[in-house]
């Protein structure tokens, strides 16, 4: 199994930054793709972003030119620089793996616990 634990949510004011990281543990053979999905509160979960072991990315429109996804394949974590910051950004964050186990050549989906957002004056 895998475990993904994040880091670096909490409340900055509109304009602000943050940084949040989510590091990959446990047994598995390779990571495919890795990214980061929101919800707010009665809304369904949407992507952010994403990152292939080989460096492609994608983002959501809402986000792009504000959010920067990286990842450090060496630590096997992945980041997600948010600049410019605004109010609608509000939500809890959940870092997702697509992530190939020993022995298959399946890929498992697994996600984080979700780490709180909030950005407000």
């Amino acid at each position: 199994q895998v475990r993904l634990v994040e880091s670096g949510g909490g409340l900055v004011q509109p304009g602000g930054s943050l940084r949040l990281s989510c590091a990959a543990s446990g047994s598995f053979f390779s990571i495919n793709t890795m990214g980061w999905y929101r919800q707010a509160p009665g809304k369904q979960r949407d992507l952010v972003a994403t990152i292939t072991s080989g460096g492609t990315t994608t983002y959501a429109d809402s986000v792009k030119g504000r959010f920067t996804i990286s990842i450090d394949s060496a630590k096997n974590t992945v980041y997600l620089q948010m600049n410019s910051l605004k109010p609608e950004d509000t939500a809890v964050y959940y870092c997702n793996g697509d992530i190939m186990d020993y022995g298959t050549p399946f890929i498992t989906d697994y996600w984080g616990q979700g780490t709180q957002v909030t950005v407000s004056s």
